[in-house]
């Protein structure tokens, strides 16, 4: 654990739009944070991007460092994948030995391109199955982040996005609904690991939204008192 108790988190495939906007908000919210790559030199120059921007708007104490995939997955406490489709299942592999007995953010969706815009879910129900199949009981995987716009991560004002948070495990979910927050956003309990493919199929009904309206749509949970 940090030494200021707040877990160490890792981003495995950090170095995109998505990866980095998560990285910023939770290092400003006093996490370290580590962007992992398969490429050690991508992961350093990723940091570097960050630390450069943060620094432009007044932000100079970031707790962000960079290493390859497994050496991030081993030195975090919770792990977050931010990688494409296609390479969901290698990474996991990769670094299925050090996942054990932590928590894995999956953020994957799986598109299928060139028709993004097409809820194409795969046979094993959806990426949150699949990883957590993959990966065993011993690691809580935990659904999150779909719907939200790299774009918007990376603005520096607050975000009007809910998102949803699927898992087996209860006190996971309580968990990442807490990194949910520090990232400026609210977090719902959604259910189990199969529910994550209603926020996954809902990424392709959020890309036809933006072609044709010329937006970054999200989603808002309505109803329940802030």
């Amino acid at each position: 654990m940090a030494t200021n108790s707040l877990p160490v988190l890792a981003i495995l495939g950090g170095t995109g739009d998505l990866g980095t906007g998560l990285a910023r908000r939770w290092a400003q919210a006093g996490y370290e944070v580590i962007i992992g790559s398969r490429n050690q030199e991508k992961a350093d120059t990723a940091v570097a991007d960050l630390r450069e921007v943060m620094a432009e708007r007044g932000v100079t104490e970031l707790s962000v460092r960079s290493a390859e995939n497994l050496a991030a997955a081993q030195a975090a406490d919770i792990v977050t994948l931010t990688v494409p489709f296609s390479h969901q299942s290698s990474t996991l592999e990769l670094v299925q030995a050090a996942l054990q007995g932590k928590i894995l953010i999956d953020v994957t969706v799986p598109l299928v391109p060139p028709k993004v815009a097409r809820v194409q879910l795969p046979e094993g129900g959806s990426a949150g199955q699949i990883a957590q199949a993959l990966l065993g009981d011993d690691v809580s995987v935990v659904s999150a982040f779909q719907n939200v716009a790299a774009a918007h991560l990376q603005e520096g004002s607050g975000l009007n996005c809910d998102v949803l948070v699927s898992g087996n495990k209860k006190d996971a979910r309580e968990a990442v609904i807490t990194l949910v927050e520090a990232a400026g956003m609210r977090g719902f309990h959604a259910g189990m690991i199969n529910n994550a493919a209603a926020a996954e199929a809902l990424t392709s009904v959020l890309i036809t939204i933006n072609k044709r309206y010329g937006c970054h749509a999200g989603i808002k949970i309505t109803g329940i008192e802030d």
